[in-house]
């Protein structure tokens, strides 16, 4: 009978061992959900971490405001209302190789492009102005002084399609803004004056075709620096545009800012 007794007394107490449990499987449930926001879809989230990539554009050289970097940022937290924790890791004379190499094995740029909520990053002005310089000097080599001008978009490409996929391999397009840029060309003017403008921009149009049709093919949206700064036929001089600092490579503060509208204007999609 006392065995009974225990048995049923034992039932009874399991509808309140089953509620407590049911309980605490929720309260685990909502603060996994909780966390979520933070590293997840962030949609729900007032705190957004923007991790930038990319060269000294992305370092804002030369610009008393701290680049388009920081000014996307402001607008972020403006359009948004969210408070942004911002992560630069733009690094001054970075090639695509470089970003790509720190991308794949740099726990600093996986763990902070894997968090955010917002990855920026522009990339490949240093790898053509390399070429350009060279080009200029009568060094670029070959019979037709263009081989180093070929050299470097033949490594870029390979290097963006790479730094694409660990980009999107790090952090998923759907749970984040993810955007990039194409490239501006600074040396217009002085290389019409040199006759040698329709020599080069072929180069850099051949890198922003890729550019754009690889960030579209993979649904990120790219803001169209080339055409602000140079024009539908890339032919406008961005020095007499008044976007071009002093050293002649580098946007000043105008320019700095026409590229943060540029991102600005491509909203925020999928988190607002």
């Amino acid at each position: 009978m006392r065995e009974q007794r225990d048995e049923t007394a034992s039932n009874r107490s399991m509808p309140k061992r089953l509620k407590w449990f049911g309980a605490v499987v929720c309260l685990c449930l909502a603060l996994l959900a909780g966390c979520g926001n933070g590293t997840g879809s962030g949609s729900n989230s007032t705190n957004w971490q923007y991790t930038a990539l990319g060269d000294s554009l992305a370092v804002g050289v030369l610009d008393s405001q701290g680049g388009y970097v920081k000014r996307y940022d402001n607008d972020i937290t403006t359009d948004t209302g969210v408070t942004v924790s911002l992560t630069d890791l733009g690094v001054n004379g970075a090639h695509s190789g470089d970003l790509l190499k720190s991308l794949e094995s740099d726990p600093n740029f996986r763990s902070h492009v894997s968090s955010a909520q917002v990855v920026t990053w522009d990339i490949g002005g240093d790898d053509l102005l390399h070429a350009v310089n060279l080009f200029r000097q009568g060094q670029c080599g070959g019979s037709d002084n263009q081989d180093c001008l070929r050299s470097a978009v033949k490594a870029f490409i390979p290097n963006w399609d790479g730094i694409v996929q660990q980009i999107l391999t790090l952090r998923d397009k759907n749970k984040a803004v993810i955007r990039t840029m194409d490239i501006y060309n600074p040396f217009v003017a002085e290389l019409m004056v040199q006759g040698t403008f329709s020599t080069v921009e072929p180069y850099l149009n051949q890198v922003n075709q890729h550019i754009a049709s690889t960030a579209r093919a993979n649904g990120i949206p790219m803001a169209g620096v080339h055409l602000a700064f140079n024009g539908p036929n890339g032919d406008q001089d961005p020095v007499a545009k008044g976007l071009i600092t002093i050293d002649g490579i580098h946007p000043n503060d105008t320019g700095h800012k026409v590229i943060a509208d540029a991102l600005r204007a491509l909203g925020y999609s999928p988190l607002k």
